[in-house]
């Protein structure tokens, strides 16, 4: 996994409670996704799939996870804002491509 620096996981956590401050109950919900994940309650794919969902239609809050993704795994969006995230993952040798909540396409 990439180390995470603790001044980017604050600023994050700072920039998630500011868009959300008038719903608290979406900050508190991402923060027991974040919770779940670091206990491996759920996978990597699944993190991406809830906070993708939670976040839903804030660009720069589904990116800005990025930074908490391990190493070999990268959220996109379509350039043109249409049509869901797209989680990348990097096996060795290919790339793997999931659409969340959407077919996988290999790629070698």
């Amino acid at each position: 996994m990439k180390e995470l620096r603790v001044e980017d996981a604050l600023l994050y956590l700072d920039q998630v409670k500011m868009e959300f401050g008038d719903r608290p109950h979406i900050y508190n919900e991402f923060l027991d996704i974040m919770k779940t994940f670091k206990t491996q309650q759920i996978d990597t794919p699944g993190v991406i799939r809830r906070v993708s969902n939670l976040f839903q239609g804030n660009r720069r809050l589904v990116l800005g996870f990025n930074t908490f993704l391990p190493e070999g795994y990268k959220i996109e969006l379509p350039a043109d804002g249409e049509g869901p995230p797209v989680a990348v993952f990097r096996a060795p040798g290919s790339t793997v491509t999931h659409v969340l909540n959407g077919p996988t396409i290999t790629t070698t």
